[in-house]
């Protein structure tokens, strides 16, 4: 009977999509100039002191940063001193080597073919997707975001890989793999979760694993699509809570999102979303900074900010300029590179002009 009411419960939350609140977070800066960075770029206080002084003097306005908790603490403290906002880039559902999550393998998404996260590794080794229709897990990730909330003086926690395996790989990385991925392959195709088959089983009479093609069902997509929003919007109830805001590294627009890695970033309750606007994995030109981000900004329907996110390995100064003004014409609100150590000093030149917009 415990199951069965869990279940139902469950079955309930996925198919809400947005929770309404009150905007009671802090303002962001009008034009964001950020960057994406690991802990590693210093070791001590002097020479991150050094670094945000020199991310300050060429414009950067927010920085991402992927660190532990203690480290951030620091950070956040030192870069109010450069007026640098700090958001905790946070891995979210994809947790490679993570010791209590690997304690419970139920806890792991699985693929139409039935393979558990933890064991089959899509793609690269540190692909270990937990499942968000496991409550076991989404309560494990919701505390982590709690955890960094918790930080006096962030600014956001920043949701990074919120979302499925890729189903299809950009077309510049399938030959990486040696792939060509002209329909969805059932060992790249997650969502399989047990928990999630019997709650479609119960709202529509079948197992998708018993569908002839569950990959083409639009309900199935809708419903997993639906888990994700769900974990987002409630990590979003804890973080505002908190008088933080919550910002999320997201695939370029929406419908892409949702085709490659079942992802409706549209419809979370976001603060600020970076579509990673990486034009040179999918074969395009600058001009389709411009139009992916015009979808973002037109789905969201004005709800929350648009910042793109650019890769600078594929921009030289000059594109990176061109990139930008390709952004910001498309109605993001700033820009985000990755990441600080791909940077050469014309491209902060580039940045510190972008900032006096």
């Amino acid at each position: 009977m415990k199951n069965k009411l869990l279940l139902m419960t469950l079955s309930l939350f996925l198919l809400s999509c947005s929770a309404v609140r009150e905007d009671t977070q802090p303002e962001v800066g009008s034009f964001m100039v950020a960057a994406w960075t690991g802990g590693g770029i210093a070791k001590t206080e002097a020479e991150w002191r050094e670094k945000l002084a020199n991310f300050s003097e060429h414009g950067l306005s927010d920085l991402f940063l992927s660190a532990d908790i203690e480290e951030t603490i620091q950070v956040v403290e030192w870069a109010q001193d450069y007026s640098i906002n700090i958001h905790a880039w946070v891995w979210t559902l994809n947790r490679p080597g993570d010791t209590t999550a690997a304690k419970n393998p139920e806890w792991y998404a699985v693929n139409r073919n039935g393979d558990n996260s933890y064991d089959y590794r899509a793609y690269v080794n540190y692909y270990q997707w937990l499942s968000p229709f496991s409550p076991g897990a989404r309560q494990y990730v919701t505390s982590k975001m709690i955890s960094y909330a918790d930080i006096p003086g962030l600014t956001s926690v920043h949701l990074d890989y919120v979302r499925y395996v890729d189903v299809i790989l950009g077309a510049d990385l399938q030959p990486k793999y040696d792939l060509v991925q002209d329909r969805q392959f059932a060992e790249y195709d997650y969502g399989y979760h047990p928990i999630a088959r019997e709650g479609f089983k119960k709202l529509f009479g079948v197992d998708p694993m018993d569908m002839e093609h569950p990959e083409l069902s639009t309900e199935w997509l809708q419903y997993r699509l639906n888990a994700v929003t769900s974990l987002v919007n409630e990590i979003a109830q804890e973080v505002h809570e908190r008088n933080k805001q919550l910002s999320a590294a997201v695939f370029p627009f929406p419908v892409m999102s949702r085709q490659m890695v079942r992802q409706d970033w549209a419809s979370w309750d976001l603060d600020v979303a970076l579509p990673m606007l990486y034009h040179n994995f999918y074969r395009q030109n600058l001009e389709w900074i411009k139009f992916a981000a015009e979808q973002g900004v037109r789905e969201s329907h004005g709800r929350f900010d648009v910042v793109a996110g650019l890769f600078i390995p594929a921009l030289s100064p000059e594109e990176l300029q061109t990139a930008a003004q390709k952004a910001i014409s498309g109605g993001a609100k700033g820009i985000s590179v990755f990441d600080v150590g791909s940077m050469t000093p014309d491209h902060w030149e580039v940045l510190k002009n972008l900032s006096k917009q």
